[in-house]
């Protein structure tokens, strides 16, 4: 198991608290020893690729799957042993999955969903009202779902799960689907709610961008909590900056590189990778040392799929997109 690095942040009474969590499927583990505070109202990602443990994760939160070893408490009440009723209620849940009705009208779906909570009347057409003006929509009330865009459509199921007046909203994958444009707003959107209603947020996602707009994140990789801490402070971790080397004989030149600089390269998936001060300088030294063996040098500030290779040995996205697995 790889032990988290927790880069510390201000603490403050955490809306969940998560020990020794651990979790299997048959054989395959897809917890492994989770240990998480997060704290409230603030907005926390968990990153990873698919098939690293993030969805189990978001379920045992979600209460649809009990957690078989370690502890995880919900505003101070034990999942394992509260009545989850009560918790329940705390929480407010969009999945990746669409779930409006997409024949009802914006309304109707969130006064169904105001019937399901027992939320009166009265109060579900005030509250239905305050969140569909919170996030813009208000004029789209009497639209079919059917018509709206998917941006749209993510604002109604996020207003949807705001109806009852969450302390904890819980997002699977929340821009699946949305273009850059409509997830950068989406995104926005959060960071109006936890700071207008004072609701804590956890999401899951593989989007780096989505990533650097939380107040922290925690990478989750093979059923462990590699790193947690704000995006700014993960990257600073690396110092300096990332140079990738492409090249015919990469080993080779690998070990060429160490003897005639000192550095140590990282092969990964493929290319050299060198984390070191002054990138832009070793670029040109490389390669005018060996020009005949490198095809393509390039160089950067660290990046949050950076931090993820310098912790797992592993690129984030292969070339088919994010690592792929079963679903975890």
């Amino acid at each position: 198991m790889i032990a988290a690095k927790v880069v510390a942040t201000d603490a403050s009474q955490p809306a969940i608290a998560i020990t020794g969590l651990s979790h299997s499927y048959g054989q395959r583990r897809a917890l492994a020893g989770i240990d998480l505070e997060i704290t409230g109202h603030e907005i926390f990602g968990l990153v990873g690729p698919n098939g690293g443990g993030k969805t189990t994760l978001f379920k045992i939160l979600a209460t649809l799957t009990a957690p078989q070893s370690g502890r995880v408490t919900i505003f101070g009440e034990d999942v394992a042993r509260a009545g989850l009723a009560g918790i329940r209620r705390r929480l407010g849940i969009v999945f990746q999955d669409a779930s409006l009705d997409s024949k009802l009208t914006v309304a109707e779906n969130l006064r169904c969903h105001a019937a399901l909570y027992g939320v009166p009347a009265s109060r579900a057409r005030e509250r239905i009202a305050a969140v569909l003006a919170l996030l813009g929509v208000a004029d789209r009330a009497n639209d079919r779902v059917e018509v709206l865009s998917g941006g749209l459509a993510r604002r109604v199921e996020l207003a949807k799960g705001l109806l009852h007046e969450p302390d904890l909203l819980l997002l699977d994958e929340p821009s699946t689907g949305l273009d850059p444009g409509a997830r950068r707003d989406f995104m926005r959107y959060l960071v109006e709610l936890r700071d207008r209603s004072r609701v804590t947020v956890v999401l899951t996602t593989h989007a780096m961008e989505e990533a650097e707009r939380c107040d922290r994140i925690g990478f989750v990789h093979r059923g462990c909590l590699v790193a947690v801490g704000p995006p700014e402070a993960l990257k600073a971790e690396i110092g300096g900056d990332v140079v990738v080397v492409q090249a015919s004989d990469p080993q080779g030149l690998g070990e060429r590189i160490r003897q005639r600089f000192g550095c140590e390269p990282r092969l990964v998936n493929g290319a050299l990778r060198i984390e070191l001060p002054r990138g832009h300088e070793f670029a040109r030294e490389v390669a005018e040392a060996f020009p005949g063996s490198i095809r393509s040098v390039t160089f950067g500030k660290p990046t949050l799929e950076d931090v993820f290779v310098h912790l797992t040995g592993q690129r984030f996205y292969d070339e088919d997109g994010p690592q792929q697995g079963p679903p975890t």
